[in-house]
Parts: C-alpha cells; structure tokens; sequence
C-alpha cells in the first residue's frame, strides 16, 4: 500500500523521524518501512485497528526496542543509545497501565518524582484532585479507570516536551474523555509541547489532532494534517443521463454504492476533477458532503467493497448501503459490546 503524504517538511528539526523502520518478530513482520516526521508542537494522532503495530512504533520511539533496520530519532537522539536524556523529556501512558500494585497513589507519586527533577508536586496535586484520586488508595485497588487516570497523572505531573499516550482512553468513561483528557491534551499542545497519541477512536483523535497517522498491517498508508486529509476526501453522487446496471469507473473513487442513474462515490482528490471525470462519463455531481476521519479510514483500507464505518472500532466496517436506522442500531450493538469488554 503506497504511502501519502500531503504535508510538506517541517523547516525546523522533526521531535521525531524514524526513516525506513522494518521490524519483525520470528517470521511476523510487525512494520514495514515506516517512514514519518513527526513536528514540534501540536497533537499528532496515530490511528489504525487492532494489532496495527502503533504500539510496538510507540515502543521504538521510547528506546524499548532497538531498530532492525533504519533509524528512530527523538531530539535528534538514539532512544537506545541515549535512555537518560530521551526518556527525562517524555510523558508515557501504556495501554496495559502497568503501575505497582503494592504501592498507595501518594507513594506511587512520591517514586515517580525522584525520576523527573522537573516534577512539579504543585501541578501533581491539582492533577490528583481533578482524577478524584484517594492518596491513600492501593494501586492495586483502583478501578480500570481510576488506574488509567493514575497513569495519565504521573505522565504530566513533570510537564513533559513529548507526551506519548498508547490508547489514553482505554478504561476512561466518556465524560472524563471527553472533558478532561481532551483538555489536557489541547493545553499541553498550546504550551508549544508536542502529544503523540494512539487510538483506534476516530472521533477522539478527529476532535483533537492537528496530524495524523494511518498505521495498517505494519504500513503508513496515509499521513497529513486533519484538514488537509479531509479536505482531500469526500462523497458526492452522481446522475447519470442513462440507466448504469454497474457502477461506472470514476477516478479517484475508493468505493461505491448505487443503483440506475444515481450513485454514490466516497472519493479522494479535488472536487473539480471529479466533476471533469463525472461529465466524461455523462453525469452531473447533484449532491457533496464532507468525511469523517472515520469514512477516509474505512474507505482507505476497505476501497472496494468497504465503506464508512459507524463504530469506533476500526476492523469491523460494515455494508456501504447501511441504512440510517441500521447505523443507529449499530452504535447501540457496539456500545453494547464495548460494555460487556
């Protein structure tokens, strides 16, 4: 799958550049030739469905594993070769939330900020009573949220340059996602600093980032600013001034859907190629809407006979004729299931 890439270079010196990065496990191989610049400052969102490999990227990135081929830079730094002086600039929140267990929340925070001599026990202690978070609690007593707030605290707690978050939300309930996390990330991302997060929940990273990251099967398939990828991505429906028993070839169409004379595009490119491609093939556009960054990853990956997902959860796309009513039912089954995770 080619990569795509709509932004240009960064002037000043990438946070980030990891240049032709293969690594692979026994005969897996988990990445592929990732090539990607992530820039000082702002939110960069790395999204892709389950076993993608955006953690074991995360993990190259922290030094926790060492590059087979081609190279990680953090700070113009190896992770590996430079722990110490790497690591002492990053926030990390894991998915798994590996926190001791034997530890009370006030301990855990008093440990952690013999490691960060920029600790602020100040900003730690608002942090703590916004995560409504008992000092006296054992770790290992804490609610799958109450871990993962746990977490995020001793992230920040010393106002990292790179705040690196594998899947923040995990174990969060929506308001705490939405109102808190969301908060911090913009916060930190105002102050100049730079948030590199995963997720496989569209909606988060779309409310969010400023750039973004599609990881699939170990690949970069596409990499922009929101706004450029969106605005590079789109659906329109076409008429066509005769009957169509199949869907005619439209360049720039990732998938389609229809019947007769009008059909649906999910397409990639400017609009007035389109409309020259539409009237080549004698059609007129009667109808443009704008994707999600939902739609665009779906329809990347699933372009034939995928089509815009209505959950969260990136390897399930559903038929591209869903009905409104079947999205709605959708949402509910998914949210359903999520629960019962």
């Amino acid at each position: 799958m080619t990569q795509e890439v709509f932004f240009p270079l960064c002037p000043s010196p990438p946070l980030i550049e990891i240049r032709s990065l293969t690594r692979r496990f026994g005969h897996k191989t988990a990445l592929t030739h990732i090539d990607l610049v992530v820039p000082r400052g702002g939110v960069f969102g790395l999204i892709g469905g389950n076993g993608a490999g955006k953690t074991t990227l995360i993990r190259h990135i922290l030094g926790m594993l060492k590059a087979e081929t081609g190279h990680v830079r953090v700070f113009g730094l190896d992770p590996v070769e430079n722990p110490v002086r790497v690591l002492g600039r990053i926030g990390y929140l894991s998915e798994d939330r590996d926190l001791p267990n034997w530890m009370r929340v006030r301990e855990l925070l008093r440990y952690t900020q013999a490691f960060f001599p920029a600790w602020d026990p100040n900003y730690a202690e608002q942090l703590r009573d916004a995560f409504d978070l008992d000092p006296n609690a054992k770790i290992k007593n804490l609610s799958r949220g109450q871990r993962a707030r746990a977490g995020l605290l001793i992230a920040l707690a010393h106002r990292p340059e790179l705040l690196v978050l594998d899947e923040p939300s995990s174990g969060l309930d929506p308001v705490v996602r939405r109102d808190i996390l969301s908060a911090i990330i913009r916060t930190i991302a105002d102050e100049g600093r730079t948030v590199l997060f995963s997720s496989h929940l569209l909606d988060e990273v779309e409310r969010v980032a400023d750039r973004v990251a599609m990881i699939h099967d170990g690949q970069i398939v596409l990499t922009g600013t929101m706004d450029e990828i969106k605005d590079r991505h789109r659906r329109i429906t076409v008429r066509f001034d005769s009957f169509q028993d199949r869907p005619p070839q439209l360049t720039g169409a990732l998938s389609c859907a229809g019947a007769g004379v009008e059909w649906t595009y999910t397409c990639h490119g400017e609009i007035e190629p389109l409309k020259s491609g539409a009237a080549a093939l004698g059609a007129s556009i009667i109808e443009e809407t704008s994707l999600t960054l939902d739609e665009i990853f779906v329809s990347r990956l699933h372009p034939r006979g995928g089509s815009p997902s209505v959950s969260a959860r990136l390897e399930d796309p559903v038929p591209i004729a869903v009905s409104e009513r079947g999205r709605e039912r959708q949402r509910s089954e998914d949210g359903t299931a999520e629960d019962r995770r």
